[in-house]
């Protein structure tokens, strides 16, 4: 603990890792481009920089701060130099701001605003390169790169996979691929936390917005949307409502409004997901048909990293679809069925946090409905429409979420529990799997500390729980971040039973497909509000197991029978490279 003085007012500190923290503490706005508490310290952009009393000028954000220094965060010196360096960056950058993706959302444009750079005194002699859109989920403009190193470190620290890395030196350095390969032929897992720690428009979404768009002007398709269980705690933030607040009504009426035929919560195969996956536990721990522990497979990144890095483990992994692949799968078959629509004439968009799911949705393993029904090169899920693109579009058509009346979703796909609630952060799985095996075990409801399970809540990377269900004690694990889950599978995994693993921080609700929310990546503060919220929803919903769905039990007795039935094997299960 100690005491500093900053801008002649006294400020006391503690534990602060370094100066900056200190000052943003004070309630000062310092700008920074490259620094973020969830990764490791670079101090390339240097805008953080401050002054002592001696002159000495440093940037905060690597100096750890000392009893009795004296701080000027914005003398006259510092204003030119911050403003110098703007100038520089956007002398090296491309000029198209009224038309980039990152138009009003870019902290280099809100920077150079904000510092008054109206003049630009370099000339731009920086190379054009070629833009990379080869992944399904991303796309890289190196032109529209600030050499800040945000997406390197997030990838190698959050995710451990290096995806990216820093070339040559001097005014031709850059950010690339190994070798300037396509991102789509690195090692690349599409979870897209490069996309949220990106400053600029550098790295942003594939979008096929434009895909959906034809298909909603075509008479003779019915367009069918599925809404993932985190969307609805993220699109309010940006239309500057309460952090975290659900406005799943609105976003179903809105897209109603947009031209869909039918509008699905994700939540109904979130609860049919956990009867699948729930009974494939049951299976290997009371049957022996699997190794444990058994992975969650709702997250395609993590499903992709276990492929690329692990293959000799994969059989851990849960052979139940994501949620979304489900719905897409039912859709196709059930809905059609029930709803006496040719499959071919149904054009099925998920909406989604996650750009992952943008390259899980063209996996050859999910196209089973197609199989079934002999239909050649019919997938089960057609589009993926990201939150961040969801809102873009609900600007473009005029529509003010705040003012929109809420809507109920469409019938026979459109009920859920607050168990499938939950899916949407870290830890949400595990707790919604865990109500329905003790259900299933003990054959009664579970207690309330099972519908409140707080040891796999919250947002530590790392969270373990043991729980005692029949008399079997159950060893479970709930990770987010690939690092993390690279730790776990270094050590010896016998004794657990179940691990949750999601690529995100926090899991979906800061997936890289959700708004910004003023910050980039979305701050803690916003990531606990989801979260609460999404748990609330869970608290206040008539039903909170994934059981008692009167929808799951209808489409179990019309159509699947029963969990792992063979039916249900070939639409809601499926296998994994290195099984």
């Amino acid at each position: 603990m100690g005491t500093m003085t900053i801008d002649g007012r006294k400020v006391e500190f503690t534990d602060e890792k370094n100066v900056l923290t200190v000052i943003r503490n004070a309630g000062i706005n310092i700008p920074t481009l490259c620094y973020h508490s969830e990764v490791s310290t670079f101090g390339a952009c240097r805008l953080c920089t401050v002054e002592d009393d001696r002159g000495k000028t440093f940037a905060s954000c690597s100096e750890q701060p000392r009893d009795g220094m004296v701080i000027y965060t914005n003398s006259g010196r510092i204003k030119k130099y911050r403003k110098l360096i703007v100038e520089l960056l956007l002398a090296a950058h491309c000029r198209d701001c009224t038309t980039c993706v990152k138009s009003g959302e870019c902290i280099l444009q809100e920077l150079a605003h904000r510092l008054g750079v109206r003049d630009i005194r370099f000339e731009n002699t920086r190379e054009q390169h070629e833009i990379d859109d080869s992944s399904p989920s991303i796309i890289r403009d190196p032109n529209k790169c600030i050499l800040c190193g945000n997406c390197v470190r997030a990838c190698e620290e959050i995710q451990g996979i290096g995806a990216l890395g820093f070339a040559f030196r001097g005014t031709e350095a850059m950010v690339m691929p190994a070798f300037n390969k396509k991102i789509a032929e690195t090692q690349c897992v599409n979870c897209g936390q490069c996309r949220a720690f990106c400053p600029t428009g550098a790295i942003s979404i594939h979008t096929n917005t434009d895909k959906v768009f034809k298909a909603l002007a075509d008479p003779d398709i019915r367009v069918v949307a599925q809404i993932a269980p985190a969307v609805r705690v993220a699109v309010g933030d940006h239309y500057g409502l309460q952090k975290g607040r659900s406005v799943m009504g609105k976003i179903v009426n809105a897209l109603h409004r947009m031209g869909f035929d039918e509008v699905y919560d994700t939540t109904f195969s979130a609860d049919l997901t956990i009867m699948e996956e729930g009974s494939e536990l049951l299976s290997r721990i009371l049957k022996g048909t699997g190794p444990l522990p058994q992975f969650t497979s709702c997250c395609p990144a993590w499903v992709k990293y276990m492929e690329n890095f692990h293959p000799d483990k994969t059989a851990h992994l849960s052979s139940a679809k994501s949620p979304i692949g489900m719905q897409g799968a039912v859709i196709k078959t059930y809905f059609a069925h029930k709803k006496h629509i040719d499959p071919e004439k149904i054009v099925s968009v998920a909406v989604t946090p996650c750009t992952a799911k943008k390259a899980e949705i063209a996996r050859e393993e999910l196209c089973d409905a197609g199989k079934l029904l002999n239909i050649e090169e019919m997938r089960d899920n057609d589009y993926v429409i990201t939150t961040k693109e969801l809102v873009q579009w609900c600007q473009e058509e005029g529509l003010d979420l705040d003012k929109i009346t809420p809507s109920k979703f469409d019938s026979v796909l459109g009920e859920g529990t607050g168990a499938g609630m939950i899916f949407g952060n870290t830890g949400g799985v595990m707790e919604a799997a865990l109500r329905t095996v003790y259900r299933v075990l003990e054959g009664k409801e579970a207690p309330a500390d099972f519908y409140q399970l707080r040891p796999v809540r919250g947002l530590s990377n790392r969270k373990e729980a043991e729980v005692t269900i029949a008399g079997k004690k159950l060893r479970v694990c709930i990770l987010y971040g690939t690092a993390a889950a690279e730790k776990f599978l270094a050590e010896d995994m016998n004794g657990y039973h179940f691990v949750e693993v999601m690529t995100c921080p926090g899991g979906c609700i800061s997936g890289a497909g959700q708004p910004d929310c003023g910050s980039v990546p979305v701050s803690d503060v916003v990531r606990k509000k989801r979260i609460q919220s999404l748990y609330q929803a869970d608290e206040q919903a008539e039903r909170r197991n994934s059981m008692d769905n009167p929808e799951i039990g209808t489409i179990y007795h019309e159509f699947f029978k029963e969990p792992l039935s063979m039916l249900s094997e070939k639409l809601l299960h499926t296998t994994y490279k290195g099984k």
